[in-house]
């Protein structure tokens, strides 16, 4: 069973070491707001926020591990990493969902089979396309989330969230399908949801003070 409803909205808090929200203190913060305002579980990256949030919020929250060189497998890219977020208090791991070669050499059916034979909880896997999310279905994952479309080829990344992947994996997947990945809006919250959608992330429209900043100024340029 799912830990959170569908038709839901699910909030990210991450920052950038670079930030000055950066540490389990602001993030916790971050995602007490959230949960007042009415998200329905928080994403939340590395062992320290997640332990921090999950002690802080009565919301479940999505761990995720991020390791390694962003220009590969890096969310929760070994289960190593997945263990260190979910015995910090993560109801659900969520990880790399890609075909691409993991750094520990696990397939992704193995590592999703060892999460759920050593520790019980769901598995979100974050893909990159159809043919992606086809595959983490088929290895096992519980939920398929669009959070890395766009974000793993040759080009630049797309402004506008991937609405259509989101459609055709609804359409073809027998489990829960989460929207993730340039939602900066309640419209195109709600196409996701109408588009098939269990659930959406939002992160950077509602926890970057810095990024909506920035979006603004861009009004002048």
């Amino acid at each position: 069973m799912l830990p959170f409803p569908a038709r839901s909205l699910l909030v990210s808090c991450q920052a950038a070491a670079t930030s000055p929200l950066h540490g389990p203190g602001p993030m916790t913060m971050m995602a007490r707001a959230a949960e007042q305002a009415g998200a329905v579980a928080i994403r939340a990256n590395g062992p320290a926020d997640v332990a921090a949030i999950a002690g802080a919020v009565g919301v479940p929250v999505i761990g995720i591990n991020k390791t390694g060189d962003r220009a590969g497998v890096y969310i929760t890219p070994t289960l190593a990493a997945a263990a260190e977020v979910i015995r910090a208090g993560a109801a659900l791991v969520a990880l790399d969902g890609t075909t691409r070669p993991r750094p520990d050499g696990l397939t992704l059916a193995e590592q999703v089979s060892a999460i759920h034979d050593g520790y019980g909880v769901p598995v979100m896997a974050d893909v990159d396309g159809y043919e992606a999310g086809l595959a983490a279905r088929e290895a096992g994952a519980d939920l398929v989330a669009t959070t890395l479309s766009g974000y793993t080829g040759p080009g630049p990344v797309p402004a506008e969230p991937d609405v259509e992947l989101v459609a055709k994996l609804a359409g073809a997947l027998d489990c829960p399908v989460v929207a993730e990945g340039r939602y900066t809006t309640p419209e195109l919250f709600r196409a996701a949801l109408d588009a098939g959608a269990y659930a959406v992330v939002i992160g950077t429209a509602i926890t970057n003070p810095g990024a909506i900043t920035r979006r603004f100024l861009g009004a002048l340029a």
